[in-house]
């Protein structure tokens, strides 16, 4: 037999709203297991059949991304990315003083699953990579993977919030196939993956580059779904 479904009452108190350690704590906690998994997918994928590698390297951050945001979405807004944080910040979801943390958090998660992949693979801490990725190729396609994550996010966000878990996660796994860059799309994530030289790996000369394009990507999807689907507050 179920148990009766509790209703809630009108009077009861409203729970405070996190803290920002709480939020800066989540940021991290969330930027430190998608860097984890990016590298400890391509190492995993490195002990099984060529064929499984590519697979595993799409699915595993598309479905851990749905579990963090399940989990630790509602503590910090579920960024876990530099450039979402800057996207939101400037469409006034985050105050602008509180970007440098959330930035900081995120970056400093990041390094953090890079070093505890690396311990779990018996690799080195830190390594620089030297895996190239500054062709026009792929910098255009971290663009165009920025873009299309803060389309999904703006989009799915402001018309059917229940299903952004299961979007950016999709979209993500997507990602990986189509773009030439195999979607990066986190300047945190990028940072970090300079220091392991993995096939997740980036060269640290190419990191700049790849930063300013998903920068770009991010704001010129937020530029266009503001005006393509805005806000309640934004509508006339």
């Amino acid at each position: 037999m179920a148990e009766p479904t509790a209703v809630p009452r009108s009077d009861a108190p409203t729970p405070p709203p996190p803290t920002l350690a709480v939020r800066l704590a989540a940021e991290a906690i969330g930027t430190f297991a998608l860097t984890f998994v990016a590298a400890g997918a391509d190492a995993t994928a490195g002990l099984s059949a060529d064929q499984v590698s590519p697979l595993a390297r799409a699915l595993a951050p598309g479905l851990l991304v749905m579990a963090l945001i399940y989990a630790i979405g509602d503590r910090s807004g579920a960024h876990f990315n530099p450039a979402v944080t800057l996207a939101d910040a400037s469409q006034r979801g985050l105050p602008w003083r509180e970007v440098p943390a959330y930035v900081v958090a995120q970056i400093a998660g990041a390094f953090g699953g890079v070093a505890l992949a690396h311990v779990m693979f018996a690799h080195p801490l830190f390594a620089a990579s030297q895996h190239a990725r500054g062709t026009t190729a792929e910098i255009v396609s971290d663009f165009v993977a920025t873009f299309g994550l803060l389309s999904v996010i703006w989009g799915v966000a402001r018309r059917r919030s229940e299903a952004v878990p299961f979007a950016v996660g999709a979209y993500i796994t997507a990602a990986y196939w189509f773009t030439a860059s195999t979607s990066f799309a986190n300047p945190a994530v990028t940072l970090a993956r300079a220091a392991t030289d993995t096939f997740a790996g980036i060269r640290p000369a190419d990191v700049p580059a790849f930063v300013v394009a998903q920068l770009a990507g991010a704001a010129a999807a937020t530029v266009l779904f503001r005006w393509l689907v805005p806000a309640d507050r934004e509508k006339p």
